[in-house]
């Protein structure tokens, strides 16, 4: 289980073990909120639809879910968010309030994703997004499945 806290900014993962472990993230700048074209962050129940980058190297940029290449500060835009090293993809899990219709998460591409402003963690930063670390993604991605749950609170 994976538990998302918006007003400690951190994400807790219960392993397999029955050990919780902990991580800064950044969610949205614009609060939470679960409207399409929101630019929050959803609440609610939701479960890992998919797991997106598996093997491929710390620091790959992806565009549309296919990877780019490695991530090049000097040479990228600064003012994308831009999504790096793995992708947790988020599926809703209540009618109405995250799944379906205006307020669906899946189909607003909402992540757990890795960040090129590590900085910013701790802090409200993403556009509806979960940011983490980019060596934190590459753990939480090792124990994380698909249909494992995630509940977002305020």
């Amino acid at each position: 289980m994976i538990v998302i806290s918006i007003s400690e900014q951190r994400l807790y993962h219960r392993r397999a073990s029955g050990v919780w472990y902990a991580y800064p993230v950044s969610t949205a700048l614009a609060g939470c909120g679960n409207r399409r074209d929101s630019l929050q962050t959803p609440l609610g129940k939701h479960r890992i639809s998919a797991m997106i980058g598996e093997d491929m190297p710390i620091y790959t940029a992806f565009i549309g879910r296919e990877p780019v290449g490695i991530f090049d500060p000097e040479a990228s835009d600064p003012k994308r968010d831009w999504i790096l090293t793995r992708i947790l993809w988020l599926d809703g899990m209540e009618l109405g309030k995250n799944l379906r219709g205006a307020v669906d998460t899946e189909s607003r591409y909402i992540y757990i994703h890795g960040t090129h402003e590590e900085d910013k963690l701790g802090t409200p930063a993403s556009h509806g997004c979960i940011r983490m670390g980019n060596a934190d993604i590459l753990d939480l991605f090792q124990h994380a499945r698909v249909g494992e749950h995630v509940a977002i609170r305020p």
